[in-house]
């Protein structure tokens, strides 16, 4: 057969129209897996740079107040610092109603840390400039009157880049920032509190590039301070201020923390009956070392670490278990899920965090699963249509929604370079929310929510199960308190697995489980917590409990 011209000119276009309908099929297989992203506001006015859930099911969200004018104007009258800019930098998203409303801050919280306490306040600590040794409180309220409340002068040093974490006693615990190689505490004790030297934050400091910003800070079982940066992570007893173990560093030697920026969880903890309690560390992510140099300074942008590193931090002699995620990723949050898995969300597969420093943003969110053999505990989810590099966010709601939000890589608002400022809020609902889900999910009606319980008492959980599909033997009860999320760090993020398989029915399609809450305070500091029953791995909606 004699091929004319149009004929092969034909066959070419064809050819090269199959990469791209290979890669147009590999999409739709990739958006085929689990999850479901939902828009839920294309502009809150701000860029949501820093997120803390509220037991009124509020979430105080905000950026920085030298960005530049918001998109939400403050009430008529109000103004910040700055007569000119009359804009709020801080919103109050109701997930009810989905609806913002503008709050005002005065002092700058850019890369600011912050808990919520044990009423359920949100102590908000330290930032740039003026803001930099600021305490700012935000009590949660009925209505519209709540807002924040600013000390300008309520830290003993600057606090940018540091990390906050709630002790045992109720105190917050701030460490770190950047050219600050110590802690302090908060509430402060009248001409007692000082800042305290750390060597651990100075031995972990990379010259220009530090990489030991915002350190991974957990409360480990036995009262002691799990505190990891850069590379490295020690045990510390902060009552006595001294280091009571050093960990292995991380193998491979890359650097995890700011602006190198990985994540870590602290698993969920569960055993509390059978004797001894063990605690597990998970960190993942960032860039190798000198990545962030390379892009900064030659403009060379270097692929983002897929390692993960998990460690028994209360085993006799820990080591280093190394594991390979399915993508690349920088800038990445993770979240615990009210199942005892975490989700691996936002972030690049390219680069580090700093201005413009990140590329190829990480669409698809990553389930891990604690409990499988190593090797086959990453599921890769369905992916968003929207970046989120530089400042973004992502914590879970009661309704086991994960909210997510941010990405600003600029040092002004800016909606025409790459990645630009994002104003938008999503959700991205797991798959144990898919109608599919629907007749295992449980339904708690008694306690009711917000009730009190306390230390190592047993707790009777009511629920419901539509009829015919309890399996006994897969239902628990789970706590997690929520968390304060901003640069790929959720402080205070803390998951209990309280207890399951003693179901009994006491109804048609109602069922009584008992468990034993928390032991002590070490194990659960007194605060308020979202209690789910968990069902065949389908949560039901959580219920705010307080313990104290």
């Amino acid at each position: 057969m004699k091929i004319t011209l149009p004929i092969l000119s034909f066959l070419l276009r064809q050819l090269l129209i199959l990469p791209v309908l290979l890669i147009c099929c590999r999409i739709i297989l990739t958006d085929a897996a689990g999850g479901k992203w939902d828009l839920l506001l294309p502009n809150i006015g701000i860029s949501a740079m820093h997120m803390q859930l509220l037991n009124n099911d509020k979430v105080v969200i905000f950026d920085r107040t030298d960005n530049g004018r918001s998109n939400i104007s403050l009430p008529k009258g109000k103004c910040g610092n700055d007569p000119n800019d009359c804009t709020a930098h801080s919103v109050e998203y109701d997930v009810a109603t989905n609806s913002v409303r503008p709050l005002r801050l005065l002092t700058d919280t850019w890369c600011s840390s912050g808990a919520v306490m044990l009423d359920g306040t949100l102590i908000q600590t330290g930032g740039f400039n003026h803001g930099d040794h600021a305490v700012r409180v935000y009590k949660p309220c009925r209505g519209y009157y709540c807002d924040w409340q600013e000390f300008k002068h309520g830290l003993t040093q600057r606090r940018w880049y540091a990390t906050n974490h709630i002790l045992p006693d109720g105190r917050q615990i701030i460490i770190g920032g950047r050219l600050q190689f110590n802690y302090e505490f908060y509430p402060k004790v009248p001409l007692v509190d000082k800042p305290y030297f750390l060597p651990f934050l100075a031995r972990t400091n990379d010259p220009k590039a530090e990489n030991n910003l915002y350190p991974f800070v957990f409360l480990n079982v036995d009262g002691n301070l799990f505190i990891f940066a850069n590379n490295q992570a020690i045990l510390f007893d902060y009552t006595k201020r001294k280091e009571v173990k050093t960990y292995p560093t991380m193998p491979g030697g890359d650097p995890r923390n700011y602006p190198s920026t990985g994540s870590a969880v602290l698993l969920p903890l569960k055993n509390f009956q059978g004797g001894a309690i063990g605690a597990e560390v998970l960190v993942c992510g960032g860039a190798p070392k000198g990545a962030y140099l390379s892009a900064k300074n030659n403009g060379n942008f270097v692929t983002a670490l897929s390692s993960c590193g998990r460690i028994q931090i209360t085993a006799f002699n820990p080591q280093w278990a190394m594991e390979t995620m399915p993508l690349a990723r920088v800038m990445g949050d993770m979240v615990l899920l009210p199942n005892g898995k975490v989700l691996f969300i936002n972030g690049a597969s390219v680069g580090t965090a700093g201005w413009d420093l990140g590329r190829n943003p990480v669409l698809s969110p990553v389930i891990y699963h604690p409990d499988k053999p190593s090797g086959s505990r990453f599921e890769v989810q369905k992916s968003s249509s929207t970046p989120r590099m530089y400042h973004s966010t992502a914590i879970l709601l009661r309704d086991g929604r994960v909210l997510v939000g941010g990405s600003n890589p600029h040092p002004k608002y800016n909606f025409i370079k790459i990645f630009p400022t994002d104003l938008s809020l999503e959700a991205f609902s797991p798959s144990y929310l898919d109608p599919t889900s629907a007749s295992l999910r449980p339904k708690i009606f008694s306690p009711a929510s917000q009730s009190i319980i306390g230390y190592g008492q047993q707790l009777t959980v009511k629920f419901t199960i539509p009829p015919g599909r309890l399996n006994k033997s897969s239902a628990m009860v789970t706590i997690v308190a929520p968390s304060f999320n901003t640069h790929s760090f959720s402080m205070n993020q803390r998951l209990l697995v309280l207890g399951g398989g003693k179901v009994v029915a006491i109804g048609l399609s109602k069922y009584k489980i008992q468990v034993v809450t928390p032991g002590s305070k070490n194990l659960a500091p007194p605060g308020y917590y979202l209690l789910f029953v968990v069902h065949q791995d389908v949560p039901s909606e959580g219920i705010w409990v307080q313990i104290k």
